[in-house]
């Protein structure tokens, strides 16, 4: 087998529980091996470090599998399936769920998400597509172990990361076709998940229980789902019993979709929707005097790279400063971030300084994460990436 050995003081990463080698760590490999190949890997003094994924094509040249000497092979990979199957079993409603979250269940670049009955892959680095087939195969076998029958798979690795791994994007099912809009129910509320041009993998599973903490805010109340997408924390809000819900989203496809839902649950005469930009819409609620009892904001991602943080942190503390203007005295504000380069720190210390911008002080109810389907693994930092807070807001 190829080693990989590593520079003298390297791999911190993977020595405090990660997965990632990257290129500059590596002080030599030694024999041959194809791009996606299983090589060992040993720090500077020999001393084994364990296997992974080799991709030369990758400033994230090796992504480990495991601490041990043992063999990948279908036993390895079925073990794991298992494993994160009989966790989430513990944790999570199992009738839709992410079934494996990359690097925190040990399948490093690699997604599955379950909905009903069908499963949605996204495969993101070149070793793990090495893998996909037989991984896809077991994870049928432990589903159907437990009477769950798969009726179809469809492959969602149509995103940017797959070309930093020298791969091209690639959608479309897996084996035989089976309609792509398929029908949920979570916390009660029925949903059409479009797998194959839904964001992601079609819906965002990660906040399935703070979208349920949502609904017990909602009683009687005027609520603004603000970048509400497909109408997910609307539809909670309408379920938990809200007199009105208005929501906000720049996608007419999204908005769309969301009224699809919203008849589907018997709450078109409840949910309104207006579309454009997040911004203009909130500022223009403002001037409008417009205000309701419960604002929730779930904007996508500001940063998705470390240097551009602090340009990210004052979209955030803009758009949090607007929706706090619109919050009735005493009434309730939520308020998410889905980046992992924005931690818990920085985000609280933005909304902070939202608040006084917005002349409004803050009672923290309720500091929420990602759904437990997507466990954060405390040697892969971008595990944890969810931060989801729930305030009652006071005028100055």
């Amino acid at each position: 087998m190829t080693t990989v050995t590593l520079k003298k003081g390297e791999g911190r990463t993977i020595k405090s529980g990660g997965f990632w080698v990257y290129d500059n760590e590596i002080e030599s490999v030694m024999g041959h091996y194809k791009n996606g190949d299983v090589v060992f890997v040993q720090d500077f003094d020999a001393y084994p470090l364990g296997k992974g994924c080799i991709n030369a094509d990758s400033k994230i040249r090796v992504r480990m599998l495991t601490s041990k000497d043992e063999e990948i092979d279908e036993a390895f990979w079925k073990e794991r399936i298992t494993r994160a199957w009989e966790y989430r079993k513990k944790c999570v409603d199992i009738s839709s769920c992410r079934v494996i979250f990359g690097e925190a269940d040990g399948f490093p670049g690699f997604i599955v998400d379950k909905y009903e009955d069908v499963l949605v892959v996204q495969s993101l680095s070149l070793g793990m597509d090495r893998h996909k087939d037989m991984i896809i195969a077991l994870l049928r076998e432990v589903l159907a172990s437990d009477g769950i029958q798969i009726r179809g798979v469809y492959e969602r690795s149509d995103a940017k990361e797959r070309e930093k791994e020298g791969m091209e994007k690639v959608k479309g099912f897996i084996g035989d076709s089976f309609d792509t809009d398929v029908k949920i129910v979570e916390n009660g509320v029925r949903y059409t998940v479009d797998v194959a041009n839904g964001q992601k993998t079609g819906f965002f599973l990660d906040q399935k229980y703070n979208r349920l903490a949502m609904q017990r805010y909602c009683k009687d109340a005027k609520v603004l789902d603000c970048f509400c997408h497909t109408g997910s924390f609307g539809l909670n809000a309408a379920y938990g019993g809200a007199k009105e819900v208005v929501c906000v989203d720049a996608s007419d496809t999204a908005l769309a979709t969301a009224a699809v839902n919203a008849k589907l649950n018997g709450f078109e005469n409840i949910i309104s929707y207006r579309e454009g930009d997040a911004f203009e819409i909130l500022a223009d609620m403002k001037e409008k005097n417009e205000l309701f009892d419960v604002v929730i904001l779930d904007p996508p991602a500001f940063t998705k790279a470390r240097d551009s943080v602090k340009k990210a942190a004052k979209g955030y503390r803009n758009i949090n400063t607007a929706g706090l203007k619109l919050v009735r005295d005493g009434g309730i504000f939520a308020s998410c971030s889905c980046s992992h380069f924005m931690d818990d720190e920085l985000f609280t210390k933005v909304i902070k300084e939202a608040a006084s911008a917005a002349h409004v002080r803050l009672r923290l109810i309720e500091r929420r994460h990602q759904s437990p389907d997507h466990p954060v693994w405390l040697g892969a930092e971008n595990s944890y990436y969810l931060k989801f807070y729930i305030f009652q807001v006071f005028s100055m």
